[in-house]
């Protein structure tokens, strides 16, 4: 198996753990679960936003560990006052070493709409993210079924939540629908783990103009968003670049300097 299909076994057993631990009806009963979602379009689209979705990720399979010393809570504040457009969690422990309580416990002190970033596959996971304050979702194309991603797409939205779905191939356009606005267009294959980022903009010609596109992965540069601006793309979700500096925080802060900096022009703002 590759390393997705060797995710997604795990996290099936991981889903019928949590089913027993943590049944339907208790998450139902946190305070987040009828707490009113934000909109990550919304705060994509908003004028001068800078679009850039940031990531609090601790480690990946491609890299090993990138930052087990940062704290959280300073990261995510960064993210939050210093011009993220959004911010993504990773709550995957056993690959990602995240957990749901990254986002549970942090949510609160944030005004910045928060995509929980995982593997989701089953509707459970779903309840789970409004449940611990999630406002929108990342569904991946490569683990699931056309049908699927409408099904389970179209439950979040019954929720309130807003759906990101993350293409890495041209043969998965397939798996965009009426309920899936935020298309993510991934420069890294998640097979291979390589980065191709012409790929991407080739493959971003095919999405249908009424959807936001977003660029994910291998982002390291100003002129990378640059790039992906004049191609359309409206968010640009960073991770790695931030995280794996000593202190993210100012990564981050230095890196929305360095874009502010642009010519309005080439900013596409």
């Amino acid at each position: 198996m590759n390393i997705l299909e060797q995710i997604v076994e795990h996290k099936k057993i991981e889903v019928a753990e949590h089913k027993k631990t943590t049944p339907v009806s208790d998450l139902k009963e946190y305070d987040f679960f009828e707490a009113e979602c934000d909109s990550l379009k919304g705060s994509l689209l908003f004028k001068d936003a800078t679009g850039i979705i940031a990531e609090f990720k601790r480690k990946s399979p491609s890299k090993g560990i990138i930052n087990n010393t940062a704290e959280i809570f300073d990261v995510l504040d960064a993210y939050d006052m210093k011009g993220a457009s959004g911010i993504s969690i990773l709550t995957d422990e056993k690959y990602f070493g995240g957990t749901i309580d990254d986002i549970y416990d942090h949510r609160l002190g944030l005004t910045t709409p928060v995509l929980r970033k995982d593997f989701i596959i089953d509707e459970y996971q779903i309840v789970e993210s409004k449940a611990i304050g999630a406002d929108a979702i990342l569904l991946i194309a490569a683990c699931l079924t056309p049908k699927e991603v409408k099904g389970l797409a179209g439950f979040a939205k019954s929720l309130g939540l807003e759906v990101l779905l993350e293409l890495h191939d041209e043969n998965e356009v397939e798996h965009i629908c009426d309920e899936t606005e935020l298309i993510g267009i991934n420069n890294r294959n998640l097979k291979t783990f390589e980065v191709n980022i012409e790929h991407s903009l080739k493959m971003a010609e095919k999405i249908p103009p009424d959807k936001i596109k977003i660029a994910e992965s291998g982002i390291n540069s100003v002129d990378d968003i640059v790039l992906f601006k004049e191609n359309g793309f409206k968010g640009f979700l960073i991770g790695e670049l931030f995280m794996k500096e000593a202190d993210p925080a100012i990564a981050f802060a230095e890196f929305v300097n360095a874009l502010k900096l642009m010519p309005p022009k080439a900013e596409g703002f």
